[in-house]
Formats: structure tokens, sequence, C-alpha cells
């Protein structure tokens, strides 16, 4: 249950509204093992501590958390001090992990909103690269990104405390930004990524003034560390919302920052097969997400380069280049050209090249390129490529079908077809002619020497 917005005027900003038990759906029962031990030994032990963050607004709007997180006024050191199963982390924020097997409850402390001095705070061109200052929960409010993320639930009274209007924002179903957006998004670019990726997991608008500073302000992106931005495109496509997120990147124009072959090639005049190809690889792949199944990074990137790979290969090859040599000379360029703006591991980069430059190995229906081809270690996710390539063509359809059927059958039916040879009658191989003896030209004078007898002979 949200509260409606005539459950009470909303306080001023910083100020908390009490959104009392009775008031909220938010049950204990909702909340893990592991952040219920965290609150409640931190409350016992005189510190306050509040259930924060998506875990709060998640299960406001009826929605199952993926991980809780804690804010508390106890210090990191005074954390540990609590729970041997925990341990520090951060430089750019001091964090504390309560490790509960599998479970990691992350641990915050309040963030203060002025610099007190002590150099834990610093900015870089208006960036903000370390904030290990600490303040009030009221403080702590307003450093917070979103509205809805500013939600806190306190262990002490079960109440909701609400100090920036994000309960009407969840009613209303918009994503807003806590404070002047263009100073925000300047301490911290990727929150234009996050915008994105919260409205489309969500479902949600994003305030007019929330979005207004993208396009001015989006290639500020392009300073953003790139290992960091593969961490946030795999919160954006492997999170079980990757079409959603995908399409809400495009809209707000952030799509060009993060993946700009990608962009480039989905404006192209001939893009619709291209298009949905990717799409229909976000589908699969929250689909394959929400069921647990296992999903791979390499598999998708290799569908967002798909078009940018294959038009320079095809330039290269009409430019007279050898088929293979432009595959891999193609691959290089596309994934030079994005590891500038998101940095993909090695591990899956070569696994992305392997699964393009194997596309077209797939049209080589030779006993022995069918037979190699089958036992590739990558040969899966590159034929379930080809099954997603379908949609481009007749031609690629039959193609794929063909690598369907070949896998239903045995090692000897497929090498029967491949050859075009008959079925033995009993064991289904066809049986190889014998060979013929040659025949040895007797020399003049020389005899040919006895048989052999065998032994109980006649």
């Amino acid at each position: 249950m949200i509260p409606n917005s005539d459950d009470g005027p909303a306080p001023a900003q910083g100020a908390f509204r009490v959104i009392s038990r009775s008031q909220h759906s938010l049950s204990r029962k909702s909340i893990s093992t592991g952040a219920l031990r965290v609150l409640y030994r931190l409350h016992e032990s005189g510190f306050r501590a509040c259930l924060v963050g998506g875990a709060v607004r998640d299960l406001l709007l009826g929605n199952r958390p993926k991980d809780f997180d804690v804010a508390t006024d106890a210090t990191p050191e005074q954390v540990r001090t609590l729970f041997r199963n925990c341990r520090l982390i951060g430089r750019r924020f001091r964090l504390a992990h309560v490790v509960f097997g599998r479970e990691i409850v992350e641990v915050a402390t309040f963030r203060g909103s002025s610099d007190d001095g002590s150099g834990d705070r610093h900015l870089v061109d208006g960036r903000l690269v370390r904030d290990n200052v600490y303040g009030t929960i009221e403080e702590d409010a307003v450093r917070r990104d979103f509205t809805i993320n500013a939600l806190y639930y306190d262990i002490a009274d079960f109440s909701v405390l609400d100090a920036v209007g994000g309960m009407d924002d969840l009613q209303r179903r918009e994503l807003r930004l806590i404070g002047d957006p263009q100073q925000r998004y300047r301490e911290d670019p990727v929150r234009m990524l996050r915008a994105a990726r919260l409205a489309g997991k969500l479902g949600f608008s994003i305030e007019a003034a929330t979005a207004a500073p993208f396009a001015a302000l989006g290639s500020l992106l392009d300073e953003a560390s790139p290992a960091r931005l593969f961490d946030e495109s795999l919160k954006l496509f492997l999170g079980g919302y990757g079409l959603a997120s995908f399409h809400a990147l495009e809209r707000y124009g952030l799509l060009d920052r993060v993946f700009p072959a990608t962009a480039r090639a989905l404006r192209a005049e001939h893009a619709a097969l291209f298009r949905v190809l990717v799409e229909q690889t976000l589908r699969n792949t929250d689909e394959r997400v929400r069921a647990d199944k296992p999903v791979t990074p390499a598999f998708l990137f290799a569908a967002l380069l798909w078009e940018p790979v294959r038009a320079q290969t095809r330039a290269a090859i009409e430019a007279g280049t050898e088929p293979l040599a432009a595959w891999a000379q193609a691959s290089a360029r596309v994934l030079g050209e994005q590891s500038r703006h998101v940095a993909i591991p090695r591990r899956f980069t070569l696994a992305i090249e392997e699964i393009w430059e194997m596309q077209p190995r797939f049209l080589q229906r030779t006993r022995k390129r069918v037979f190699r081809l089958l036992e590739h270690p990558r040969f899966r996710a590159a034929y379930d490529f080809l099954v997603m390539r379908g949609a481009e063509s007749p031609e690629i359809a039959e193609l794929a079908a063909w690598w369907t059927q070949a896998q239903a059958l045995s090692h000897e039916e497929l090498g029967q077809q491949l050859a075009g040879a008959p079925a033995a009658a009993s064991e289904g191989v066809a049986k190889a002619p014998a060979k013929r003896k040659r025949s040895r030209r007797r020399r003049k004078g020389k005899t040919a020497p006895a048989a052999p007898v065998a032994e109980g002979g006649e």
C-alpha cells in the first residue's frame, strides 16, 4: 500500500514525514533474515538502523527486492565490532558488508551534506571522487539520488520515513532526482544511466526537469570509467529488464554515449532486421534471468555490435581482403572502439569474436568442417546466435534449421547425410568396399612356395 498524497502534507525537504505502520504495507516478513539480524543488532546496541533504498521502494510497490541495504549512524568500524562476519570495502564510499552465507547485507553510515574539513570529501571538475563525511539521517536523505530511493524503514517503530516526497513520486510512478539535476549529474554522470535503468525496470516516467540535462550533459559519460560503465551495462541489460532499459536509453539519447556503434547502426537505412535481432536477444535474456537460467554478457554484446562488425567485414571483403582476415580485422576495430566507452573484459571479447567468426563457417557443410564445428567449445553460443539471426533472410532461417537437425542426428547418421552414402542394413553405417589384392608377376625359373598347412589339416 502506497499512502495517498492526502494522508498529510509533504514536509519541507530534509524534514521527515513519518508514515506509521498502519499506513503502509511494508512487513518484516518480506525482509531477509540477514537484514533483520543486522537491523536488530544495531538497534539493540544503541544505534539508529533503517532499511533504505531500493528494498524499501520495491517492497512498497509489491515487488521482491534483489538485496537489502541498511543505513545507520554507526561508523563502518563500529559495525565491524558488532559482526564477526563483517568486512569493510570501498575507498570512494566506505561501506560494511555483513555476510550471511550467500547473502550480503550492505551497511552504510549516514552521509553528511557538507565538508567537515577532514579531507574525506573530494571533488574533481565537479565530480565526486570520494565521500566519507558522515552526518545525520536528514542529511543522508537529501544526499541520495532519486526520491523513491530515499525512503527509510525504521526498525525502532516500523514506520517509513520520507523527507523528499518519495511516497508521492511512487504513487505518480515518476522518477525525480533530488536536488539540482545539473549539479547532481556533474557529481556523477552515471546517474543518467541509473535514471534510464530505473525507469525501464519500474515502468516509471522520468520527470521533465530530471531528464532535461541529458542532451547537454550526456557527453560527461565519455569521461566516466569504462570499467564502471561495463558494470552499469550489466545492471542495465542483465537484470531482467534489459529490453525496457534499452528502450529508455534510446528514448533519452543515452545509447549514443555507451554503445555509439550500435546507435549509429540502428539509425541506418536498413536497420529493421538488426533491431529485431537486438530486441529479441534482450527479450530472451530477460526471460532467462527471470527463470534463474544462466546468461553471459558475451552473447548480449555480440548481438549489440553485430551489425557494425558485419558492415565493416563486408566493406573489407569488397575491397579485396580475404574473408577470415576481414572478420578478424573488423572484430578488433569494433571491439576496440567499444572498449573506449565500455571496458569489456578480455574473457568476454574472446567469446564475442568466436561467436562472430563462426557465423560464416556455418555455411560450410562438408563432412570434415561440420564435425569440427560441432566439437568447437563455443559451438552452442554461436549456434544460438545463428538461430537469433533467422529473421535476416529465408536462407539464414534454412541454415539454422539444418544445424538444428544436424544436432539431433547421431554421428553416423550425420556422416551418411553429408557423404550421401546408403545406410547399412544392420548398423546404419555404410560399409567400406573391400580392397583389391594386387597380383604378383612370377619370375621365370621360380616356383611358388607351397602353402602352409594348418595344424589339424588334411
